[in-house]
């Protein structure tokens, strides 16, 4: 039935109305409407309300699906709508006409929203939506403005940035309880009410009466469409399709929303009203649908495991039944309010008996949960009902969004939040069922996150809802659902339970929203109050906190590695930090001043005793359970926070927080145990724990981590050292750290709890944990700028920091309020007073670097504190990092040459309350350790390290500067029973124990020590300082003993202590002492075959520290009191001399300071150094230790022996480096010898880089150079402007690609072949400015058989390269530079080039003739073809690499597909394009002269015989070879008038003559001879000459023209007529006007015709101008064939400086009148004769196509160069113009847009919707702009992305922020500005093509992007 009803309710067949309104009401809505609207506006309207209620009815049930009569049958049909979803378009279309009361629904529309008095916008925005947030004006730290309000505000200067919505969020403009009103936009400037005009009464009436039953019409398909799934599964299917139909309701009322103020408050009236509701819902009328919805309510309700009041008359709180867990009683008395008396009926079984399985859940009583808040639910209106049913359906969006815009209306919002509140617990089931619990979390925040960041209203509902106690309880018991049995300490007995961390409610988070919620209220003061004010939340909550205490527990493994190495980890520490440190920071916040002591003492209280209790449940005595550690001690954690707190800002007394002594010895033992199980998991020593248990150590001390971990638990350590016995403490710390056997005179010993290779690690941990324990004063007196500068400055100390990189390693306090948050004012000056900025800097060789801080120098000299650096770095090299930093400073700034030690560092004084903490120092035991490290370190004992003596030199040094003013040491031996460690020294204050000798000491060593050899030394005179004597031995041995310290057992003592302590407390206690110690403790070292042994020592501190002085140095009797020669220094101690250096100076320091402070360690130290030291004698050694010194020798001698040769190598590298892979580095190139070679030598020479060998390239065994071959559209993207192009950033900026040098040459090539014939067409011009072949060298060479061999290994060599064996690509194996081709160099030896370049003295005559001989010979080349030769065969295939490596399209222009004419076109246009880039690369001029900018790396020549050779191949038939038309006068044929069908032609005067030169040149035989090349220049230079003449002449207007004419005509028959451009001029315009060419020119034309006055000047540099260009490539081509360098010159002064270079011009040629640039013409012909032959032909044509005529003739060159598209300033503008719009090719918003940063197109990047043929659009574009290249912005993420064919690589960034660094995916969302010099770098990288040589990281795309 209910699936028939959930069919039904696509709107099947409705049954029969009874009262079925007249028909005509049908047909007319609007007349209806209007008619209605009349009669409810009279005075008495209840025949209209009447009237409207039945046509609401008929309506609106249209739309109310099928149900089932009560006998079964379905009910009769009638009127059946039409379709699915008519019936309720139908009533919608009814609604919207009601609510307009029968006029247009728009116009009614906007008539309300002119009465929008809302001052708020609360725009709501679901996840990914870009928003802004600005903490300079936020008073909540969750504020957020949309995009519009932010632009419209002012927000200069403020911290803010942009963010993507993760959960989704609402617009806070106007909202002054979250956000300062300075910060309002325009728009939403507080607007008073009092402007706006009272909304007419009758405009909204119609809605009061349509609305309640639109809504219950809702409300009803909700109850309809759910159904209660199966087995808590919900079919998720069946939800969404309910919610697909009723998308078009709850759009209606979202559009209803966001008609503004008016409307929204007649929706909360509707929503709010009770009465509506209960006439409406109660279901108890006669209509039997309604009846059924109800029921259908009332299951939903019970399956939900809430129950409806009225069935249930009693309901109430449980009684507070004795669990583990006992909640206060008056804790509920609040909660409870009015409701009637208590009901015990319990419905979850009390089960204690579960625990006992392995891991099982435990369940506890349910006393912790209030049943009013749990399972109790009444709805009293439609809100109440519809939160219950979007709950229900998990929060769909389109509800959630409903619901948020009505938060502006202010009665709604607190009826909302009661309401929400409300129905919290349901949230928190519902949430924990739901398989989406991602999304569902995101929504519920969504919601919240806007309700409970109002001070306000959270303070209001914690008042009227106990929002507070809902709160606590709901996450009470959200927890209990997860627990297990702890089995930390005494596994079977314990009691306590934790959460169980696999658990997906941890794993995955899902408790987020709730603790979310939580910490939002605790940020509110009256909240928090409130809640520190309220005992009974105070239990609950550390009840809450303690199942936290001690999860996720550790075991070590002792013998198996552990086969599942188990995450969860994670958990524990997200659960730690979100669940219990944010709440407790939040909490703190609020205890910053005196008065709020009362808060502090509660919480303190509270959490002692959870603490006791936990110690009771685990069953803790004395001795932590070995081999288990957690990390997770949070009671500790808020014990130790609060006592902070009451110290540093409330000015509480310590001892009056403090508990007894017992307390605090079991306090210290977990936190202990974590530093101990920090050191061991260092050593290694829980390797079989698998990675994670590393992961935990990293976490524990990790930034975000360390302020609620570790640096509690150490002020935990340093309360309870100040409060305790500090010889119990020190005592207790090296048991922990199970180094108590190491601490022994003798030279052996036995560890009974630790291998030896761990003694070492463990040991330097035991000290270096006292070092910062005694050291770290973070939460012992120093302020928070303090603490903020050393953060800073132990971070900056590493390694230098980007800005951000600082604020994410710099734990800031973790609630946000606390005043340090980074960005932050105190956190910019702290920065600049510690760090100096370093800009980013750009190397040439493409790695970019970001902005850096780096300490300042007096940093590095006062400030550097190696402690604080150890307490915070994650991982170990970074110590190792800071010091190599510090070294390098001292070297650097010449403090200290060598390698320094740690320095010492000053302290800030310690707060009085934690005085006691210096005890540590003073103690007997720690001088014990020290004085036998000191004395094992002199011997040269095993397993010590200078780490060991640093820090023994560091307590002690520690010691000294915070011992008691004066000596009165006598006092400790008074006191209380002597104990062994009195007889070592007399009393506790170091400075007077220094002094003190020690004779003998008697220690327990193996039997086979060294020591129990010896004679026992009983009668040994003893020293008068060290007669002390023990009152412990049997009376016998004391005699023979005197002056012999005891064996000395640090457990045994601890032992004692405890004992004692225990019982003083329990005897005032007066109870029963319990059994303290647990019996698995065995003492260590208590193993039978120890023996005793007695040492003679005759040693004090002091006389150790001089004789370890004169072992570091190295000297006998090195050191010397420096107080004897300079009285001074005890006068003003602090010398800078002693503050950087190694031991020695630190040894000097200390005995400096020990003399200080007391007069008779003066007098010590000076007789001491008087006596002069014996050496110390060399130790015997065996045989064995020999072998192992030889050993130890031997590998020394290696290791120097290996630095040595890779100093050597790297120097050579280096070099290496220096010469050859100067990527962008032109200036200090040594050109290869390739090109140029001395004329003795007569063959070039070749070194192949894979076998080594040098030898000339033969035909047999050819060389080849390592070659990279790309097509490349840079030369097409030339524009004639020199502004670069704007990237567009508004609809009406668009750029068009016409005006670009590909377009135009296109242009150009088919206008020729429209009208001529074909061949000849594509001899007439150059191709390749779209996708030409570029070829570049490294300059490497190599046999092409062993580049064959080399490419085989790469085949099989399975390592992943960055490039596709396949296609021909390698590293060449030198330089590791990207290359796809080897070009074989063509055997030839250089004495004969010399002699190709003698200058003959032929007439230009003779020449002329000889180059078309050469040029008619068919393949006379020096290598007949004809036999196939490896060289050969070889050019061959490199012409194919070269054809392939463009596309087709780029290569054939020819009309008939594959004609050999296309290959000709194609093979002289590759030289070209490599000319051409050149002199791009030089500036586009030849000015700077020298050699190639790649001078050795340039190709070219071997490039021209390849290209040579093939073109060869096909001769020009002599007839059409345009050498003739150039050089001979041809009768006039009148044949070309008669065949018409036939195309002429190209005419001469439209060829491209540099096109032609190439044609000509490589039409030769190579080597080419110098006198031929000069011959063809100069006889192109005429026609070029003449082409500028043509120009020139159609530039002008008609009088100038005839102008010209007469005056050129005048000098005709002067001698050098035919060098004057005057008559040259003059003779072409009478000779054109033969022709049509002048005559269209119509009144339009003029305008066009450029107004400038032709000056001789100007005319003269146009004629230069023009044929400027032919000349740079003719000189660069001079240079590459014949290796002639090329002069540097002035840019006006290059014209003549290249025509003498290239021959034109006598070099004799004085230039003292201005130069002319007719007078290098060298006419083969008679000149006038030959020019009226060209121009003959144009006018033949123009006869015909007079307009194509003027455009085909060739203009005056114009490109400058190519630049990428110029990119605003803010990055903002570009992202807010992208992100958003819409791609042209699908039309939607992409979700990765990219722009071509070449020509501006927008593409989706990775976008399936365009793509084509498997390629998406970006690797499309790629092929289409750039021929293979393609770079690219991707705007959501600002970097850039380079496609080369068929790999991509990030590039980086040109957006970098204030700081210098990069943004990548704009996670900070901070503003970017524009790198220029970044953006150089990627322009350059473009148009020199060298992306591949200088980006490492590429990888294959797969056609993907």
């Amino acid at each position: 039935m209910a699936a028939a009803a959930a069919a039904a309710a696509v709107g099947g067949p409705q049954p029969p109305q009874p009262e079925l309104p007249a028909p005509g009401l049908a047909l007319d809505k609007a007349a209806t409407a209007a008619h209605l609207k009349a009669a409810l506006s009279r005075p008495d309207n209840r025949a209209g309300a009447e009237e409207l209620q039945a046509l609401l009815e008929r309506v609106l049930s249209a739309e109310r699906p099928l149900t089932t009569t009560a006998d079964g049958e379905e009910a009769a049909v009638a009127g059946g709508g039409g379709g699915p979803g008519a019936a309720e378009e139908e009533a919608l279309e009814w609604c919207k006409c009601l609510l307009a009361g029968g006029g247009g629904y728009d116009e009614f529309c906007a008539a309300v929203r002119a009465y929008d008095p809302a001052a708020l916008c609360g725009l709501v925005w679901t996840a990914n939506f870009v928003a802004y947030r600005c903490r300079t004006c936020g008073i909540s730290p969750c504020m957020s403005l949309c995009a519009e309000c932010f632009h419209q505000g002012d927000h200069t200067g403020h911290d803010f940035n942009m963010f993507r919505s993760q959960a989704g969020g609402a617009c806070d403009c106007g909202d002054s309880n979250v956000m300062r009103e300075s910060g309002f936009c325009k728009r939403h400037q507080i607007k008073s009410s009092s402007n706006i005009p009272c909304v007419p009464k009758d405009l909204l009436m119609m809605s009061e009466f349509v609305l309640p039953r639109f809504i219950f019409c809702l409300i009803q398909y909700l109850r309809e469409g759910y159904n209660e799934p199966a087995a808590d599964v919900p079919s998720e299917k069946d939800l969404n399709k309910v919610l697909q139909l009723l998308e078009p309701q709850i759009s209606f009322l979202e559009d209803l929303t966001k008609m503004g103020g008016a409307m929204r408050s007649v929706l909360t009236q509707v929503l709010t009203n009770q009465q509506n509701y209960k006439d409406l819902t109660s279901g108890l009328g006669e209509n039997a649908c309604a009846k059924k919805s109800h029921e259908k309510y009332l299951i939903a309700l019970k399956s939900s495991g809430l129950t409806y009041p009225e069935d249930k008359l009693v309901y109430g709180i449980q009684e507070p039944s004795a669990g583990t867990s006992t909640l206060a009683a008056q804790g509920f008395a609040g909660a409870a309010g009015t409701l009637g008396q208590l009901d015990s009926s319990d419905e979850e079984d009390q089960d204690g008996s579960q625990g006992l399985g392995k891991r099982k859940r435990v369940k506890l009583s349910s006393s912790t949960k209030d049943q009013s808040i749990m399972d109790v639910l009444k709805h009293k209106s439609f809100l109440e009902e519809l939160l219950f049913w979007t709950i229900k359906y998990e929060f769909p969006q389109k509800m959630v969004t409903f619901l948020l815009n009505m938060l502006p209306d202010q009665e709604y919002k607190v009826a909302f939040t009661k309401t929400f509140v409300q129905h919290y617990a349901f949230i928190m089931k519902t949430l924990k069922k739901s398989h989406e619990s991602d999304t569902m979390s995101n929504r519920i925040v969504h919601i919240s996150v806007q309700l409970f960041s109002n001070e306000e209203l959270a303070r209001q509902v914690t008042e009227e809802c106990q929002l507070l106690d809902i709160m606590v309880t709901v996450l009470l018991y959200m927890m209990e659902s997860c627990l297990i049995k702890s089995e930390l300490q005494d596994e079977e007995n314990s009691l306590h339970v934790v959460v169980n961390c696999g658990e997906a409610l941890l794993k995955n988070n899902t408790y987020w929203p709730l603790v979310s919620d939580f910490i939002n209220i605790l940020s509110h003061q009256s909240v928090a109050k409130r809640f520190l004010e309220d005992h009974g939340l105070l239990v609950t909550w550390m009840n809450f906190v303690s199942f936290f205490q001690g999860m996720n527990l550790n075991k070590r493994e002792l013998n198996e590695h552990v086969e599942f190495e188990s995450q969860t980890y994670y958990a524990a520490f997200a659960a730690e930090l979100e669940a219990c440190a944010q709440p407790m920071w939040g909490l703190l916040s609020h205890c910053k001043v005196r008065e709020t002591q009362e808060y502090t003492r509660n919480v303190v209280r509270y959490c002692l005793e959870a603490l006791q209790d936990w110690f009771d449940a685990i069953n803790f005595v004395d001795e932590p359970a070995p081999n288990q550690v957690t990390f997770h001690l949070p009671l500790h954690r808020y014990y130790a926070m609060f006592l902070s707190k009451a110290v540093k800002c409330q000015e509480l007394d310590l001892d009056s927080v403090l508990p007894d002594q017992e307390m605090l010895m079991k306090l210290m033992i977990h936190p202990l145990q974590i530093q101990a199980s920090l050191a061991e998991i260092h050593s290694n020593m829980w390797v079989r724990n698998g990675l994670q248990i590393k992961g935990q150590a990293m976490t524990y001390v990790q930034s975000h981590f360390c302020n609620s971990m570790i640096d509690p638990d150490i002020y935990l350590l340093q309360v309870c050292a100040s409060r305790l016995d500090p010889d119990y403490f020190i005592s207790s710390v090296f048991e922990r750290f199970k180094v108590v056997d190491l601490l022994t005179m003798a030279s052996q010993h036995q560890n009974t709890v630790l291998d030896a290779e761990h003694e070492r690690s463990m040991l330097e941990g035991a000290l270096t944990f006292l070092v910062i324990l005694l050291s770290l004063r973070l939460h012992l007196g120093m302020s928070d700028d303090e603490i903020l500068r050393a953060e800073m400055v132990a971070q900056l100390c590493m390694n230098d920091r980007t800005h951000s990189s600082l604020i994410h390693h710099i734990p800031e306090n973790p609630n946000p309020k606390s005043g340090i948050i980074p960005g932050s004012y105190s956190f910019e000056s702290v920065l600049s007073a510690v760090a100096d900025f370093k800009a980013p800097v750009f190397e040439p060789g493409g790695s970019m670097q970001q902005g850096m801080y780096t300490p300042k120098a007096e940093v590095w000299d006062q400030e550097f504190d190696p402690v604080m650096v150890i307490l915070r770095t994650v991982y170990r090299r970074d110590v190792q990092s800071a010091m190599d930093r510090y070294t390098a400073f001292l070297k650097q700034s010449g403090k200290f040459p060598g390698n320094p030690w740690p320095p010492y560092k000053k302290r800030t004084p310690l707060h009085p309350s934690y005085k006691g903490l210096m005890r540590l120092l003073h103690c007997k035991t720690l001088h014990i350790v020290l004085f036998t490290l000191l004395y094992k370190i002199l011997m040269d004992h095993q397993n010590l390290s200078e780490h060991v003596l640093c820090m023994v030199l560091y307590l002690i040094e520690l010691g000294l500067e915070n011992s008691a003013e004066e000596e009165s040491d006598e006092e400790a031996s008074v006191c209380g029973p002597e104990r062994c460690h009195d007889s070592w020294f007399p009393g506790s204050n170091l400075v007077s124990n220094m002094r003190h000798f020690i004779n003998y000491v008697r220690v327990r060593v193996p039997e086979t020590a060294p020591e129990v050899k010896r004679d026992s030394l009983a009668s040994t005179s003893s020293d008068s300082l060290s007669s002390l004597q023990s009152s412990r031995r049997p009376k016998v041995l004391q005699r023979e003993n005197s002056g012999t310290a005891q064996v000395f057992s640090l457990v045994a003592e601890r032992r004692k202590k405890f004992q004692e302590i225990i019982n003083r407390s329990s005897s005032e206690a007066n109870q029963v002492v319990r059994p303290k110690t647990s019996s698995k403790w065995s003492a260590p070292g208590s193993a039978p075959q120890l023996t005793t042994a007695i040492l003679e020592i005759k040693e004090s501190i002091l006389s150790l520290l001089i004789k370890l002085h004169h072992k570091l140095s190295g000297k006998q009797n090195s050191y010397y009191p420096p107080w004897l020669d300079d009285i001074e220094i005890l006068i003003q101690p602090e010398i800078p001399k002693y503050n950087h250096g190694d031991g020695i100076t630190a040894v000097e320091r200390i005995l400096l300071k020990a003399a200080l402070q007391s007069r008779m360690n003066k007098r010590i130290i000076e007789e001491i150094c008087r006596k002069v030291t014996p050496p110390v004698p060399p130790k015997k050694i065996t045989a064995a230790e020999k072998k192992t010194l030889d050993k130890e020798e031997r590998r020394q001698k290696a290791r120097e022996r290996q630095q040595k040769l890779l100093a050597e190598f790297a120097s050579r590298q280096k070099s290496f480096m220096e010469t050859a892979m100067d990527v962008d580095s032109p200036e200090n190139d040594i050109p290869m010898e390739i090109t140029t070679a001395e004329p003795q030598v007569s063959e070039a020479v070749y070194d192949c880089v894979i076998c080594g060998q040098s030898g000339p390239s033969s035909e047999d065994r050819p060389t080849g150079l390592v070659v990279l071959l790309q097509a490349s559209s840079v030369l097409g993207q030339c524009r004639d402007n020199i502004e670069p192009k704007k990237l567009p950033i508004t609809e009406e900026e668009q750029i068009y690609p016409w005006d670009t040098c590909a377009a135009v040459h296109d242009v150009r090539l088919s206008l020729l072949q429209r009208y001529f014939k074909d061949s000849s067409c594509l001899l007439a011009v150059s191709i390749g400015w779209e996708g030409g072949v570029y070829v570049q060298t490294c300059g490497h060479t190599l046999h092409i058989d062993c580049h064959k061999s080399y490419m085989e290994s790469l085949r099989n060599d399975q390592v992943l390269q960055g490039f596709s064996v396949d296609k021909g690509e390698f590293t060449c194996p030198l330089c590791r530079q990207f290359a796809n081709s080897v070009l074989p160099c063509y055997p030839g030896s250089n004495v004969e080039s010399n002699l190709w370049q003698r200058p003959s003295n032929k007439s230009i005559q003779d020449l002329i003739k000889e180059v078309e001989e050469l040029q008619g010979r068919p393949g006379a080349f020096p290598v007949s073809i004809s036999s196939e030769t490896n060289l050969s065969k070889e050019m061959e295939s490199v012409m194919k690499d070269i054809k392939n490596t463009t596309q087709k399209k780029y290569r054939d222009y020819s009309k008939t597909p594959g004609s050999p004419d296309n290959d000709f076109l194609f093979m002289y246009s590759v030289a070209r394009t490599n000319l051409e880039l050149e002199l791009i690369h030089r500036g586009g001029n030849l000015c700077s002269g020298g050699a190639s900018t790649a001078g050795k790396r340039s190709c070219l020549n071997q490039l021209f015989h390849v290209l040579a050779l093939h073109m060869r191949l096909y001769s020009i038939d002599s007839e059409y070879n345009p050498w003739r038309k150039l050089t001979q006068l041809v009768e006039e044929v009148n044949s070309q008038q008669g065949n018409e069908e036939q195309q002429p032609e190209v005419p001469i005067l439209y060829h491209d003559v540099t096109s032609l030169l190439l044609i000509q040149i490589l039409m030769m035989p190579q080597p080419l001879r110098k006198d031929h090349f000069t011959c063809i220049v100069k006889v192109l230079f005429t026609l070029l000459y003449t082409q500028a003449l043509v120009a020139l002449s159609v530039k002008c207007n008609e009088e100038d023209r005839s102008a010209w004419k007469h005056t050129g005509a005048l000098k005709k028959n002067t001698c050098d007529a035919e060098k004057s451009y005057e008559v040259l001029l003059s003779f072409v315009i009478s000779e054109l006007s033969k022709g049509k060419l002048y005559h269209e020119e119509g009144t339009q034309e003029c305008a066009m015709v450029s107004p400038i006055a032709w000056s001789p000047e100007s005319m003269e540099k146009y004629l230069q101008d023009f044929c400027l260009p032919f000349l740079r490539i003719t000189s660069l081509l001079q240079h590459h064939l014949f290796g002639e360098d090329l002069p540097s010159c002035q840019e006006e002064e290059e014209f003549s400086i290249l025509s003498c270079c290239l021959g034109l011009l006598p070099t004799f040629y004085q230039t003292e009148h201005p130069f002319i640039s007719a007078s290098c013409l060298d006419w083969p012909v008679p000149a006038f004769d030959i020019i009226s032959q060209w121009c003959f032909e144009i006018n033949s044509f123009t006869e015909r196509h007079a307009e194509q005529g003027k455009a085909l003739l060739i203009q005056e060159s114009r490109w400058k160069l190519p630049h990428l598209l110029q990119l605003p300033e803010n990055y903002n503008t570009i992202f807010q113009y992208y992100h958003r719009k819409t791609c042209s090719v699908c039309t939607k918003v992409p979700k990765d847009p990219a722009v071509c940063l070449v020509c501006g197109t927008f593409v989706c990047l990775k976008g399936l919707c365009c793509k084509q043929q498997s390629y998406c659009e970006c690797v499309l574009h790629s092929q289409n702009c750039g021929a293979g290249t393609g770079i690219f912005l991707l705007i959501n993420a600002s970097v850039i992305i380079i496609i080369r064919g068929h790999r991509f690589c990030l590039w980086g960034s040109v957006y970098l922020d204030a700081h210098g660094e990069e943004d990548r995916d704009l996670r900070r969302g901070k503003p970017l500005y524009i790198c220029k010099e970044r953006y150089k770098v990627l322009e350059q990288q473009w148009i020199s093509h060298t992306f591949d040589h200088i980006n490492k990281r590429w990888g294959p795309h797969y056609n993907g992007l």
